[in-house]
């Protein structure tokens, strides 16, 4: 049996809360192709537009996701990650791994 290290156990539940709130882990593997606006965001994931804005909002509060605004006319907004994001493409590929291995589609 493998012994967990009870310190990683506060920060693991923070992760795993935060990765497995709805539609988050597909907005983190949508900005794995690089900057992107937020219209583009929301018709490639599916997402509502309030959804999303809470989502983005609260990945940028974690670090996780960077919101860049250009000054032009009309203003241009892209999200995009930041390194703590990008951090996470090695465990988003082992998901999307697994899921092609293990999981099936069920008329999706």
């Amino acid at each position: 049996m493998i012994e967990l290290d009870k310190t990683l156990c506060p920060r693991f539940e923070k992760a795993m809360g935060l990765l497995s709130q709805r539609w988050t882990g597909l907005i983190i593997y949508q900005l794995l192709a690089g900057p992107q606006r937020f219209c583009h965001i929301e018709s490639a994931v599916g997402v509502s537009g309030r959804v999303l804005s809470e989502r983005l909002k609260d990945l940028e509060n974690e670090g996780i996701v960077k919101r860049e605004v250009f000054p032009e006319t009309p203003v241009r907004i892209e999200y995009s990650l930041t390194e703590k994001g990008r951090a996470l493409e090695p465990v988003m590929r082992e998901i999307e791994k697994w899921s092609k291995t293990w999981l099936t589609d069920n008329g999706v």
